[in-house]
């Protein structure tokens, strides 16, 4: 679905029954590591409204670079599982940091993270390492239906791992920026 993203992040109990799940059953993509620098205007602040709503990212991708904005939409609850997602390729990573600067915007967090990346039918299934936080596992739909319906796919794919034996689920609703920025503030859903 152009230009719409959804997805989880969850810590699982027991990451060892998707891996071997994986290992047979998808295809692996890549292992990378991706370095994350979160971007805030001094003009509008990101941070300063709970939820979160928007993050401007620039991402180093094993020597890659891009350049990506989410605008997240909130249920009833405050709690996101899709957002509006705009992403291209840079050249010059340095070049847009002079921009970002010049311009006021200022890094809020860097994210540094090892990621191995499969694809499962409709699924990009990864399993970060993420430095300062630990492992977590980010499941986003990539399939074509444009009428999908975030909830019912973000319920499929936690009915996903438990199927295959992950044990207990801990999902949350902010990402690894906000976890590293507020860790007092993150709440988890046990599923």
């Amino acid at each position: 679905m152009e230009n719409i993203e959804i997805e989880i992040q969850v810590n699982i109990e027991n990451s060892k029954p998707l891996i071997d799940f994986l290992a047979e059953n998808a295809h692996h993509k890549s292992e990378k590591r991706q370095i994350d620098e979160y971007f805030s205007p001094a003009h509008r602040n990101f941070l300063e409204f709970r939820p979160l709503k928007e993050w401007l990212r620039l991402r180093n991708s094993g020597g890659n670079y891009s350049i990506n904005y989410k605008n997240w939409h909130f249920d009833e609850n405050s709690k996101s599982s899709y957002c509006d997602e705009y992403e291209t390729k840079i050249e010059d990573i340095n070049k847009i940091r002079k921009i970002f600067d010049v311009l006021n915007f200022k890094q809020v967090v860097l994210v540094d993270k090892l990621r191995k990346t499969w694809i499962y039918k409709d699924y990009e299934i990864s399993i970060d390492n993420v430095k300062n936080l630990g492992d977590f596992v980010e499941i986003e739909y990539i399939g074509n239906n444009e009428n999908a319906d975030a909830k019912v796919i973000t319920d499929e794919m936690i009915n996903f791992l438990k199927n295959i034996g992950c044990g207990k689920i801990k999902r949350n609703y902010v990402g690894y920026p906000f976890q590293l920025m507020f860790p007092k503030e993150v709440e988890y859903e046990d599923n």
